[in-house]
């Protein structure tokens, strides 16, 4: 039992320490900073399940990233297929297409111009600050293919030119919901806030904790209200998503500390996703304040 809580322990420390890196990576792999959370989660899961008999190991750092690099790669092969099979059943609703997302950062969207083998190298060594060695031992391939894929990426994104999305445009009944619910934060009605959740809301305190059910996601809003700051909430776009983005009144400059996500069924509030505990997403996040 001893052993198996000081791996366990062992395991714990590592993730801590390479969690916003591996977020970093896999972000910029699947080219969306929300995904790439849903893949680091996917990968530490995967890694949990692994750690027992894989440990102890000798370079955990590149056994922990060879599992997010294999996690996201299975992503993208995921994303193709649904893509491939929306093209065979679905008829596009107009020329540009249906999807209106907008690129998370103009670095995201050309980096998901490259290959995933070109991606992946140039992320590791260029974002990262991997030695090529290392970018080999992650990735599983030799020196000389590390370096050519290398050489290519750093060429084609010298050739790419950065091409700005359209302006996001949010749906007036979201946006009123999102106002409504950011105005009742800042006058810390929290009693109102709560009225508003659905009886099977879901908390998704991102790299902290899951909390099911209105009784228990109440909780939510009496943190808040105990926490030493008043942070501010507003509305804006990431991704082309909805979010309320929580600042701190004190700083002069507004800098987006982290987001919020919801979710709404029926005019309630059905899920939350909040990333207070997981700011490094805010990363490389070009956000539009509305």
């Amino acid at each position: 039992m001893a052993d198996g809580t000081a791996q366990s322990d062992d395991l714990a420390r590592l993730i801590a320490e390479h969690r916003p890196g591996l977020h970093r990576y896999c972000a910029r792999m699947v080219g969306s900073v929300f995904e790439g959370e849903d893949v680091v989660q996917e990968a530490l899961a995967k890694a949990a399940e692994a750690w027992p008999k894989a440990a102890p190991l000798e370079r955990p750092q590149s056994w922990l990233f060879r599992i997010a690099h294999n996690t996201a790669l299975d992503a993208l092969r995921h994303r193709r297929r649904r893509a491939a099979l929306a093209a065979r059943i679905e008829a596009p609703e107009d020329p540009q297409g249906a999807d209106a997302r907008v690129a998370a950062a103009a670095s995201f969207a050309t980096l998901m111009a490259l290959t995933p083998a070109q991606r992946s190298c140039v992320v590791l060594v260029d974002v990262l600050g991997h030695s090529l060695e290392e970018a080999c031992d992650i990735l599983g391939v030799t020196v000389p293919a590390a370096k050519a894929a290398l050489h290519r990426a750093r060429l084609r994104l010298r050739e790419l030119s950065v091409v700005e999305g359209p302006q996001p445009v949010l749906d007036p009944q979201m946006r009123a919901r999102l106002r409504d619910y950011a105005d009742r934060f800042n006058a810390r009605d929290f009693d109102a806030l709560r009225a508003l959740l659905a009886e099977d809301v879901r908390l998704d305190l991102v790299n902290r904790t899951r909390l099911d059910g209105r009784k228990d996601v109440a909780v939510y809003f009496t943190r808040y209200d105990e926490a030493a700051f008043a942070w501010r909430m507003a509305v804006g776009v990431a991704e082309g998503r909805p979010v309320i983005l929580v600042t701190d009144p004190a700083d002069p400059a507004e800098k987006v500390r982290w987001v919020v996500q919801l979710d709404w069924r029926d005019g309630r509030i059905a899920v939350i996703r909040d990333y207070f505990h997981a700011a490094y997403v805010t990363e490389g996040l070009a956000v539009t304040r509305l």
